[in-house]
């Protein structure tokens, strides 16, 4: 079935880093753009390029709007990216496909097992998506983690709203791991995910796991969580690669 594009306005852009853009896209000819948290949407672009569509997760939770908000990072040796970063301005339209994917967080009003979400930089996006989709929705749950990794302090995203989040939502922990950073003044994590998320989850307990960013980390964490005894219909998955 042939995915339905809207016209969308882009009504603002913001720096998140220096290799990452926050878009947020209008779709003026719907009064609501509905959507799961964890779905994507596809821009299809004006670019020389046998597939013009570039596919990324909506980083904004459903609110019943118009609006939506895509993290992207700038890939110097692609096509897509590349255009949005230096052609497109606010004002500039796009068109934008109806939400797809399947790697949603469960629909139930009540979360039953802790949730662990692991992923790499903008793979943060779905994962954004599901936290804020919670506190909105005012779901029941119990442990939320939110493992981030990346290379650098400047590479975080979302620092300050999900350190704000840890210290108000209950349950939420959000835990950001360095690979490459040398600054004495980080006292976080350093290294790279896996130590992490098996530390935390040594006792075994319940839990689903959602993972999303590059694929050589998925697999990884694919292949610790079932070695530790995790089944693979507890853990979910997103490739960004």
């Amino acid at each position: 079935m042939p995915y339905h594009f809207y016209n969308s306005e882009v009504i603002d852009i913001i720096d998140e880093n220096p290799l990452v853009k926050r878009f947020f896209f209008r779709m003026p000819e719907v009064e609501h753009f509905n959507f799961g948290a964890g779905q994507f949407v596809m821009l299809d672009l004006p670019i020389d390029s046998k597939i013009k569509t570039r596919s990324y997760s909506i980083a904004s939770a459903p609110d019943g709007s118009n609006v939506i908000e895509l993290l992207i990072s700038l890939n110097p040796e692609g096509l897509g990216t590349p255009y949005l970063f230096k052609e497109v301005k606010v004002g500039s339209r796009i068109l934008l496909s109806q939400p797809a994917g399947k790697f949603m967080q469960p629909s139930s009003n009540n979360v039953e097992t802790d949730i662990c979400m692991i992923c790499t930089g903008t793979g943060m996006a779905p994962f954004r998506s599901f936290v804020d989709d919670i506190v909105n929705r005012k779901v029941p749950h119990k442990n939320i983690d939110v493992i981030f990794g990346c290379r650098y302090e400047k590479d975080i995203i979302y620092r300050k709203e999900m350190e704000e989040l840890a210290k108000t939502l209950p349950g939420f922990r959000y835990t950001v791991v360095l690979s490459r950073e040398q600054s004495p003044t980080w006292q976080g994590e350093k290294g790279y995910v896996h130590p992490v998320y098996e530390k935390m989850f040594a006792d075994k307990r319940p839990a689903m796991f959602y993972l999303c960013g590059w694929k050589v980390m998925i697999k990884e964490a694919r292949d610790r969580l079932m070695a530790m005894g995790y089944d693979k219909k507890q853990i979910k998955f997103e490739l960004y690669d």
